[in-house]
């Protein structure tokens, strides 16, 4: 498939105005394809002469075009692109007829049959280049259209769309008309849904899933409907522009490769969140996130677009930043920064420290295969932590009187990141284009590393940092509590503006100084000699959880940089989680000791005694939550408990009895976990597999059968799950990602040895056939990250070298070797 390079997009919007798509979807045509009939409007500019352009579609089969009513060519199609030759200046109109095929693969219109109960549902998903595997288009944001959808639809089944749609009869729906939006906005999702609507504000609000989930939505529909009613009313509160469409319908979809998708009033969401068994508080606060960053969407990206991938920032920072703040002013989750902090902002340290990172506002996006790869850490976190940073030194009031302006001077239009650097100047006298340069268009992590100097009485400290950007940050200094050694107590909170001018006084020695309290900045840490003592003894005592957060990832960067020993954070770890309070710290600490330092960072010989080191921090945590009064850190605690588990025995015994002791009982998903962990010690079989299915034959069910049947140590099961993944082409992106995930295993790297050099070859070739989505996976979830040794690493620089992966495996793989590297940096670091 050609992809679309910056250049053409710009001479494209030169050319043309888009004014106006009618699509006509006919999804009754069988399980494979579905008819697509779009005619577009356009004006093409200009006094003199013609000119060519072209229109993008990805079809089964395209039967006709027409051009002003004239026929054109349909075997002219060259790859996804109709070329449109010697057009006068002036009024067009182009119609295409086409066959569509479905995905499972969750681009495109994407099909997915409920085993539960037999129930089919059909939706879109066409960002970022998707769109021509739905309709013809001119495929690019900054050609922004009206758009008028009717579907055809089986009995039975309601449709949804950007907005309000009515059943005519016959299986036919029509959604109103569209203000102005972008093509990869469009949406429709239909199926037998299960819909609870209600009304805010005069306009229509759904929430929507499919029928087997919904006893679970009817069970979270008050907390899910009171949060997006919270959100929209604080967003009315900040943005003086009003939401700008005519109703908002949230509906949860199946085999979903993004957490949600924005599209202007159909938010679609990964119906995971639709919880069908226990979860936490912090899951909860994750999910409520999530709905408050869609919502921002509506204003950033929707409302006011940007006018190519470059500045994607413009979108997903905001969202991103917008999500957390809003969530934190406007519902019961008032702590969501801590989360950020522990695990989101750690996924755009990493991400910046690879040799894919790139500026949160790049200026070299050539094409749209390059900004799909641009969808990361960086985009996402770090560049919340620096509109989080801008606000601190900007201040909230100028701040949002800046996006305001941005959204009167852009409303229904595109937008760069000129225009809103521009928008912002306008607001405040400060220099916020040199702002922009030192934060947006660099790259890299600074590092802030305290001293204090001078004697006891008459200390002072000077803050060094990597790398030229200006932080304003908050130091925190601590003292030990004299009645209680373990607590710390705040002495004072320095603002401090880097560089810094001189050493600021602080009086007597504290017994912690620590950098970026209150995590407004974007930067690594590193702690005095004094001040790490004192952590090692009292980290858990101190009071507050951000700052708790602020000192783990500190942790986890030093272990990550080969500064600090893995075996030092496992005994601070061991110290200190069984005393903390905070949910999102408590899973951020243990899936990084389990899932990076027991599986990656220690050697082979080394990971009994880790997994031993979480396994008795894991029942420290049980033991503490006995009394039933911490459901949520227990839960946690049971989950990492199973992961840990070197020995089959007592995680075992709770599957047969069905609980844990003291609780809680086993739902569908920690069953799953278990058998997951029953099968990569080969304790259980395909008998017990099949039995579970049985008894929970669901989508989860499926998927949880699959990853415990590619866990299992047999040579036989090894080489179909390898079959299913890189052979038949048969599996759905999430069962593919399932499959994957139970595959590679510590535990048996013996076993699969042979399948190591294997993998780069065949998932080159399985990238080429499948597409973007299943390379995304493949360089994810099937990559085998427990391979860390040098043999490996070359075999993947190899594949990058010679195979020509495309874009998308290429950037995993980049990062996956990268991640490889490192680890084996921190292995030689910790048996130096």
């Amino acid at each position: 498939m050609s992809v679309l390079t910056r250049d053409e997009a710009q001479t494209r919007a030169r050319l043309l105005d888009v004014h106006h798509y009618a699509i006509d979807l006919d999804l009754t045509r069988g399980d494979e394809t579905f008819d697509s009939r779009t005619a577009i409007r356009f004006t093409v500019r200009g006094d003199e002469g013609t000119a060519d352009t072209f229109v993008e579609v990805k079809p089964a089969q395209l039967r006709s075009v027409t051009l002003d009513g004239q026929p054109l060519d349909p075997t002219a199609l060259d790859e996804n692109r109709l070329a449109l030759k010697d057009l006068a200046p002036g009024e067009h109109e182009l119609r295409v007829e086409a066959a569509m095929r479905y995905s499972r693969t969750g681009e495109g219109m994407h099909r997915f049959t409920d085993p539960a109960d037999g129930e089919t549902y059909v939706y879109t998903q066409l960002f970022l280049d998707d769109v021509q595997r739905v309709y013809a288009a001119f495929d690019q944001p900054d050609l922004k259209a009206v758009f008028d959808l009717t579907v055809t639809a089986p009995e039975g089944w309601t449709v949804l769309a950007n907005g309000v749609t009515e059943d005519t009869g016959q299986g036919r729906w029509k959604a109103a008309t569209t203000p102005l939006i972008s093509t990869y906005l469009v949406a429709v999702a239909a199926g037998p849904w299960h819909s609870v609507r209600t009304e805010h504000r005069g306009l229509p609000f759904g929430i929507h899933c499919r029928r087997s989930l919904a006893p679970h939505l009817d069970t979270d529909a008050d907390e899910l409907l009171d949060v997006t009613r919270a959100c929209f009313d604080r967003y009315h509160e900040k943005f003086e522009e009003p939401y700008p469409f005519d109703s908002y319908d949230q509906a949860f979809v199946p085999e979903f490769n993004a957490g949600a998708m924005e599209n202007p009033g159909l938010v679609t969401f990964r119906d995971e969140f639709v919880f069908r068994s226990a979860v936490t508080e912090t899951q909860r606060q994750t999910r409520a996130m999530v709905i408050a960053h869609e919502m921002a969407h509506m204003w950033f990206g929707d409302l006011v677009t940007l006018r190519w991938w470059d500045d994607i920032w413009l979108n997903e920072s905001f969202a991103e930043y917008m999500g957390y703040q809003t969530t934190a002013e406007a519902t019961r989750f008032t702590d969501t920064w801590t989360d950020f902090g522990v695990t989101r902002k750690a996924w755009g340290y990493d991400a910046d420290q690879r040799p894919s990172t790139h500026p949160v506002a790049p200026e070299d996006v050539q094409d749209t295969a390059s900004a799909l790869l641009n969808f990361d850490g960086i985009s996402y976190a770090k560049g919340a932590s620096a509109l989080r940073q801008l606000v601190a030194w900007l201040g909230e009031k100028d701040f949002l009187a800046g996006i305001n302006i941005h959204f009167e001077r852009h409303r229904f239009a595109n937008a760069s990141l000129a225009d809103f650097i521009d928008s912002l100047a306008a607001a405040t006298d400060r220099d916020v284009h040199a702002w922009a340069d030192a934060w947006l268009r660099t790259t890299g992590v600074d590092t802030l590393v305290p001293a204090v100097t001078g004697d006891n009485g008459s200390r002072a400290l000077t803050v060094r940092r990597t790398g030229e950007r200006p932080h304003r940050i908050a130091v925190g200094l601590y003292d030990q509590d004299p009645g209680d050694e373990g607590l710390l107590t705040p002495r004072e909170r320095l603002d401090i503006d880097l560089p810094q001018a001189e050493p600021r006084p602080i009086g007597k020695l504290p017994a912690l100084v620590v950098l970026n309290d209150g995590d407004l900045s974007y930067a690594k840490i590193r702690f005095d000699a004094d001040s790490f003592r004192t952590l090692r003894e009292s980290l858990s005592g101190l009071p507050d959880p951000l700052t708790r957060a602020v000192v783990w990832n500190a942790l986890r960067d030093a272990v990550r940089d080969g500064d600090l020993p893995a075996a030092t954070y496992l005994d601070i770890a061991r110290t200190h989680l069984p005393h903390e309070t905070d949910l999102a710290l408590v899973d951020g600490v243990l899936a990084f000791a389990s899932g990076q330092i027991a599986d990656r960072y220690v050697t082979p010989q080394q990971r009994p005694a880790a997994l031993s080191t979480l396994a008795e921090l894991c029942r420290d945590l049980i033991r503490r939550t006995e009394d039933g009064d911490h459901p949520g850190l227990r839960l946690i605690a049971v989950r990492h408990r199973i992961a840990t588990a070197a020995h089959p025995d007592t995680i075992a015994a709770w599957l047969a009895d069905g609980t844990v002791p003291g609780g809680p009982e086993l739902d569908p998903e920690l069953r799953w976990r278990i058998l997951t962990r029953l099968a990569v010690l080969g304790a259980t079989d395909e008998a017990a597999i099949a039995a579970e299915l049985a008894n929970d034959p669901s989508a989860t069910g499926q998927e949880g059968a699959a990853r415990c049947r590619a866990a299992l140590p047999d040579t036989e099961a090894k080489a179909r799950a390898w079959e299913a993944m890189f052979a038949s082409d048969d599996l759905s992106n999430y069962l593919f990602t399932a499959t994957a995930q139970g595959f590679w295993q510590p535990e048996q790297a013996d076993l699969v040895r042979d399948y190591v050099p294997r993998y780069y070859p065949e998932a080159v070739a399985l990238a080429a056939r499948r597409g973007p989505a299943i390379a995304d996976a493949a360089g994810r979830w099937a990559f085998p990250a427990h391979a860390v040794d040098a043999d490996s690493l070359r075999l993947g620089q190899e594949c990058l070298a010679d195979a020509d992966p495309i874009p998308a495996l290429r950037r995993k793989l980049t990062d996956q070797l990268d991640d490889l590297a490192r680890a084996l940096r921190v292995r030689e670091a910790g048996t130096a």
